[in-house]
């Protein structure tokens, strides 16, 4: 049985957009510093970030797209709070195959960030363990408050049947 349905590829081309309620905040870039353990000077120290050219400290490239500071609602039943399709798709794991980041700016404490998602492909491929398994491509485009692109992050997650017994 095919995984690549007609009711899926009525999927492929929707978009979403969310926009964040505030700004992203000093706190908040710092503690992402902190988090992926990244002691660089230019995402904690307003001097050392004026002297590398910019108004004051920077977020690391990938907290913009990695952070989901866009998120309004609660949890899903995973415990993630960002966007996700929630693809009619039964009887497998998803897994994030991979990412591909494109940076424009810089992104600093005051800006308040919208992001526009787009279901851009599903393919299916045979699977080196046998059957078949679901390629999904998604796009986001992060937007400042002024509507300037500022990264765009594709995304590929696989959809793989579960063996039995899981």
């Amino acid at each position: 049985m095919p995984l690549l349905t007609e009711d899926l590829k009525a999927w492929i081309g929707r978009e979403v957009s969310y926009t964040a309620k505030e700004e992203l905040g000093r706190a908040s870039i710092r503690y992402f510093a902190l988090a992926i353990d990244d002691e660089n000077p230019l995402y904690q120290d307003d001097g050392h970030a004026r002297e590398a050219g910019y108004p004051s400290v920077i977020a690391s490239p990938t907290f913009v797209v990695e952070t989901c500071q866009y998120a309004h609602g609660r949890p899903n039943g995973h415990g993630y709070m960002g966007h996700s399709w929630e693809l009619p798709i039964t009887g497998c794991r998803m897994i994030r195959a991979g990412n591909d980041y494109r940076f424009f700016r810089a992104v600093l404490p005051a800006d308040r960030i919208s992001v526009t998602w787009t279901l851009e492909d599903m393919i299916e491929r045979p699977s080196s363990r046998g059957g078949s398994q679901l390629f999904v491509t998604s796009v986001a485009r992060y937007y400042d408050s002024a509507a300037e692109l500022i990264a765009v992050n594709r995304e590929t997650t696989v959809y793989q049947p579960l063996e039995s017994g899981q």
